[in-house]
């Protein structure tokens, strides 16, 4: 049984998340823990005034969000009727990740699917604040859902890579029980930046091949430029269906998300985004 974690804070957004994460999973037996982190700061004026004088703040936050999780895992259970999906209620009153990484780690969660806000949204930032935190610092995988994107059919897969990662099968796992179980085609994208790969990123790419053996998969070898623009423009012109890469220092990942400010590349993902934590070596150019 696979065990997947939904953080919602009750907005549209988490909560479209979590409807893809129901119709993604819809053929596999999968415990939904159903994750609220609460704040004092969320707690507003119109709320102390309501509360009876035995409450206290902590205990009236838990309790609303405790309602409001039992309400919502009952119109899943309504709406899907799914029985292979049970579902689980879980309110925290701590630090967003640290409150993360302990049901991960409890629960011994395989998946993190979390909504995302566009940029227009947010100004100068990609992802909503939270999910990027949560990319970059949980060891689990992260499925990031665009912001009102509805679950289709997934067929083909995109994956970075720059072959200067050691990778370890273990940290490609995911994609690669996704792609075996689905019979998905991955396309392993490598942007140019030499005219010859070194003998580290063949030995790499080697390795990547292997990893893929019983995955129907293929090297795409792109013209360098701005690595932002080549993969977008590539994601719609193949149909792609979702976008796969290795979190680490030095990586695509960290090059989106710190390196290079939303307005200087326009980077707008239509796409879901699995992120997998990548432990292996990696070679500096």
């Amino acid at each position: 049984m696979k065990k997947i974690l939904l953080p919602t804070d009750f907005s549209e957004n988490s909560i479209n998340a979590i409807h893809y994460a129901i119709e993604f999973f819809k053929y596999e037996a999968c415990e939904f823990s159903v994750l609220n982190v609460q704040k004092v700061s969320s707690f507003v004026s119109d709320d102390l005034m309501a509360m009876q004088p035995s409450e206290t703040i902590f205990n009236a936050l838990v309790t609303s969000a405790k309602e409001q999780i039992k309400r919502l895992i009952t119109d899943l259970e309504t709406i899907y009727g799914n029985t292979l999906h049970t579902f689980k209620s879980k309110v925290d009153y701590d630090n967003f990740i640290d409150a993360i990484n302990q049901v991960v780690e409890l629960e011994a969660i395989d998946l993190i699917i979390m909504g995302t806000k566009g940029a227009s949204n947010l100004g100068k930032t990609l992802f909503g604040s939270n999910t990027v935190r949560v990319i970059q610092r949980s060891s689990c995988p992260v499925l990031a859902i665009p912001n009102n994107y509805k679950y289709s059919e997934i067929k083909d897969i995109a994956f970075t890579s720059n072959y200067y990662t050691e990778y370890k099968s273990e940290d490609l796992l995911p994609l690669v029980n996704m792609a075996e179980h689905y019979d998905y085609k991955v396309h392993v994208i490598h942007v140019k930046d030499a005219e010859h790969l070194t003998q580290y990123q063949e030995n790499n790419r080697a390795f990547l091949d292997a990893c893929f053996t019983n995955i129907d998969h293929s090297f795409i070898e792109l013209e360098g430029g701005d690595l932002f623009k080549v993969i977008t423009t590539y994601i719609p012109e193949h149909h792609i269906d979702l976008l796969a890469m290795m979190s680490r220092r030095h990586s695509f990942l960290e090059r989106l998300f710190v390196t290079h400010p939303v307005e200087s590349f326009a980077f707008d993902l239509k796409v879901p985004l699995l992120v997998m934590e990548n432990t292996g070596d990696f070679y500096l150019k």
